[in-house]
């Protein structure tokens, strides 16, 4: 799980960069709803990056392999967020089609990982 943190670290440096992108370069040349579409982007990748940071975290207290559900939510943010800063950046309008794909990637890394520690014995 190290290096699932260690991911993390990255890509919420690459979150604050889009955010920062989104709010400076990108203000006036997107319109009001693709500005929307960016900082839910934005905000899916911020929030479950943190949530990778989460499963290290109990994986480690609990002593829990949780591998499946961290990579569940790098590929969900990546086809999630990915596809919509890509829809935002190229107006091509199929790119927001892939969205739901990483939403399923990312609900079912969190149901996954609510199984792991629902069968773990109690601390």
């Amino acid at each position: 799980m190290k290096y699932h943190i260690s991911i993390a670290s990255f890509l919420l440096a690459i979150a604050v960069l889009m955010g920062a992108f989104g709010a400076h370069a990108l203000e006036s040349t997107l319109t009001s709803k693709r500005m929307d579409t960016w900082e839910t982007a934005v905000f899916y990748h911020t929030w479950n990056t943190l949530g990778i940071i989460i499963i290290g975290i109990f994986s480690k207290i609990y002593a829990i392999t949780c591998t499946r559900a961290a990579n569940g939510l790098l590929l969900g943010i990546i086809i999630f967020s990915g596809s919509l800063y890509t829809l935002c950046l190229t107006n091509i309008g199929w790119f927001g089609a892939i969205t739901p794909l990483g939403g399923i990637c990312l609900i079912g890394a969190w149901i996954d990982f609510g199984i792991n520690l629902l069968q773990t014995s109690s601390k």
